[in-house]
């Protein structure tokens, strides 16, 4: 077996139904899972359609680069949302979602064969396909803290010189999970800067851009452009995962420099990770239409108008930049047993932060933290946020002064 497996840590949904094990929570409330980013509004009815007339795909071998016009699709969109014309031969590639491309992506753009050890940097708390990822593809994983003192968002010149020395591949998220924050113009710069000066490739992973309030997320392709740069040691991933609530048709693309999207088609070729042609169908219709995804992005608006009055005046939580996650700081600061005794209580799931990171430099910035994800209908949400004020106003009278 490969040695490696040994050092990947248990999946937080995997430690959280560990700690909700033996729990026995009221049988007559009906549960209200809250705790995973699996979005639930209903698949749009053109993408529904798409598949179904297309079904005839499923007896053709698909191309890993994907047929042109979905390479077209996509690079249309990409333009349209990120003013930057993609040559869709060379500079897009459709993927089975942005979790198999990023851990992929990895995989081919990581050199473990030197001397020195390769390092993955990626934000703390994050999303657990970056360190899995990184650490089967021989890297160390470095973890940059983003606490609600500098917005959420890494300290990129705590960084040592050894450190960036060494790294290959910077992941970033914007919009982030858990946070929702999003990264500005000044942030890109000093990236960028970094890139260029150690030489480091930047995988920007944006599958929650199109879930926003109120303009559009700054992503990285649109960064360059502003800038003045072009794509180089730049891809950025992103999904119909969440944009279009169809996570169980896997499918995104990435979208970059050109030098690298031609070896990672050439990895992708061996790893058998073509998409399926009516897949691609559905894709097409997906990325070609807009209206849909303004609906979904109403439906999350309206439930955080909904939820935030109520939470927070017992918990410390804000309005997220974008995307579809509550990161509310709790009584106490202990968020595993907040967790599980809101569970055994009010038979809410939620996710403890500390399940999201990693110890670094003295702290876990998980730490204190729930994620909540309002994916659910407005009305169950409604009510978790009910149950959620009941559950921390019955613990606050228990607390004694």
């Amino acid at each position: 077996m490969n040695p490696r497996l040994d050092q990947l840590h248990p999946y937080p949904f995997q430690r959280l139904a560990a700690l909700l094990a033996g729990c026995l929570p009221p049988p007559a409330l009906p549960h209200i899972s809250l705790a995973m980013g699996e979005p639930k509004h209903p698949a749009p009815q053109l993408v529904k359609d798409a598949l179904c007339a297309n079904l005839s795909g499923l007896s053709g071998y698909p191309a890993t680069q994907g047929a042109p016009a979905l390479r077209q699709a996509c690079a249309g969109w990409g333009e349209r949302r990120y003013g930057v014309a993609l040559d869709p031969a060379r500079e897009v590639l459709p993927v089975n979602g942005s979790r198999e491309a990023l851990f992929s992506l990895t995989q081919c753009l990581v050199d473990a064969s030197g001397e020195r050890k390769p390092v993955v940097v990626s934000p703390n708390p994050f999303y657990q396909i970056y360190e899995g990822a990184a650490l089967l593809a021989g890297a160390e994983p470095y973890y940059l803290n983003c606490e609600a003192s500098r917005r959420f968002q890494p300290d990129w010149d705590s960084v040592p010189d050894e450190v960036w020395a060494r790294t290959q591949l910077l992941i970033v998220c914007s919009p982030g999970n858990p946070t929702g924050a999003v990264m500005g113009l000044a942030d890109w710069e000093r990236l960028f800067a970094l890139s260029d000066r150690y030489g480091f490739v930047i995988a920007s992973d944006e599958c929650y851009s199109e879930i926003y309030f109120d303009e559009a997320p700054l992503g990285g392709l649109s960064a360059a452009r502003l800038l003045g740069r072009g794509l180089e040691r730049l891809v950025m991933l992103t999904s119909l995962s969440k944009r279009s609530n169809v996570p169980g048709m896997r499918s995104g693309f990435v979208a970059g420099d050109a030098s690298i999207l031609e070896k990672f088609l050439l990895y992708r070729t061996y790893h058998g990770s073509a998409m399926s042609l009516t897949v691609q169908a559905a894709s097409i219709a997906a990325w070609n239409d807009e209206a849909h995804v303004e609906s979904n992005r109403a439906a999350y608006a309206a439930k955080f108008a909904a939820v935030l009055p109520l939470l927070r005046p017992v918990l410390e939580v804000g309005m997220p930049d974008a995307g579809f996650y509550l990161w509310a700081k709790v009584p106490g600061g202990d968020d595993v047993a907040f967790a599980r005794a809101l569970f055994e209580r009010q038979h809410v799931t939620v996710l403890p932060g500390s399940f999201l990171a990693r110890d670094a430099r003295g702290a876990n910035p998980g730490r204190g933290y729930i994620r909540i994800a309002l994916v659910a209908g407005q009305e169950e949400c409604v009510a978790a946020a009910q149950r959620i004020v009941e559950f921390t106003q019955t613990q606050r009278a228990a607390t004694p002064a």
